[in-house]
């Protein structure tokens, strides 16, 4: 598949990867589509985990659905939105591929993290016999990768822990 960026209007483009990248957008496209100009990252692909944790928070009141999580499969941003009906997916992966490197970096290090979690927690839950027990492995790993969903959604929308927590203490 290839990926073919849409050309910014000249007036109102942003560079995504820094000065002397080719620009994949105009903000005003990318904020059409859902994705953050200043970042070149969209939500839609955290609903990949919210997914996984939805089924996790199930297990402990319906147990069976423990073979529902085991058939989410880790998937990379660009698979997310490849298989998705996103409308604008071919520039939701090249803004992806555009983003800072730092952001990037920030970005994929939570996302490698969560999906550990969720597979091995996954392989856990292959192996024990009782449902109290995948219950418990449940909540312990939605209580963990929910606040991690919270943290990249941050990171996709552009804010800094730093300016959040200034936010907070100032009211």
């Amino acid at each position: 598949m290839t990926l073919t960026a849409i050309q910014p209007a000249q007036h109102d483009h942003h560079d995504l990867a820094g000065a002397g990248a080719s620009p994949v957008a105009s903000a005003a496209d990318l904020m059409a589509a859902n994705i953050n100009p200043r970042t070149g990252l969209a939500t839609d692909y955290l609903n990949h985990f919210n997914e996984a944790i939805m089924l996790l928070e199930l297990i402990p009141d319906m147990p069976d659905c423990y073979e529902l999580f085991l058939e989410w499969q880790p998937l990379s941003y660009a698979e997310h939105f490849i298989k998705s009906n996103f409308k604008a997916r071919d520039l939701a992966i090249a803004s992806y591929e555009a983003a800072r490197p730092d952001i990037r970096a920030e970005f994929d290090a939570l996302v490698a993290n969560m999906t550990q979690i969720l597979t091995t927690v996954g392989e856990a839950m292959r192996t024990v016999q009782q449902d109290r027990t995948r219950a418990m492995l449940a909540e312990q790993a939605a209580g963990w990768v929910k606040p991690m969903v919270g943290t990249a959604g941050g990171i996709i929308n552009g804010r800094d822990q730093e300016s959040d927590v200034d936010s907070i203490m100032a009211q």
